[in-house]
């Protein structure tokens, strides 16, 4: 009986991993599903749906080589797989900010309140190490749309972040 397993997978940035990941589990037989992979600060990462019948066990052992080939730290958890049950966003938020500690909480709690459900987040640092900005953009659910949102992030705009909603319209079909 196959199941499926989340295979997350850190390292230095470096060519060839999504290859080597990939081939492994193909030629042990596993199925890919959805995936997440980005850099980050010089690191490499990976969120990968493997649907195997070996077990998490067989499944470390067909990625091994490739762990050690780059040095990556390998972690595996059976899931529900859930393929084809994604909610589609119908907000997008843009936050820009001074960084400085706290800043992903204040503006995530205040959405959270609001009844958001992040969908997709990316961050970054830019500006200069003597003046960082954070930079934040998110994409989620939330019933009654932006309006939801509004009255959630007087405090979060209060504080010096600036913080834009826009509605996004999905054409499905």
């Amino acid at each position: 009986m196959k199941h499926w397993y989340m295979l997350t997978v850190v390292g230095a940035d470096q060519p060839g991993i999504v290859a080597a990941l990939t081939d492994a589990l193909y030629r042990g037989g596993s199925n890919l599903g959805e995936a997440s992979m980005v850099r980050l600060g010089g690191n490499f990462t990976i969120m990968l749906m493997v649907e195997s019948g070996a077990g998490s066990a067989p499944l470390l052992t067909m990625v091994e080589g490739a762990i050690k080939q780059f040095d990556l730290h390998v972690h595996i958890d059976e899931i529900r797989a859930q393929l084809h049950q994604h909610p589609e966003p119908n907000v997008r938020v843009v936050v820009h900010g001074a960084d400085r500690v706290g800043i992903v909480a204040d503006v995530t709690g205040a959405l959270a309140r609001a009844g958001l459900n992040i969908l997709d987040l990316e961050s970054e640092v830019g500006g200069t190490e003597a003046q960082p900005i954070y930079i934040m953009l998110l994409q989620g659910y939330v019933a009654g749309g932006t309006a939801a949102l509004e009255p959630k992030l007087t405090d979060v705009r209060k504080s010096g972040v600036e913080v834009q909603i826009t509605a996004i319209d999905t054409l499905i079909g």
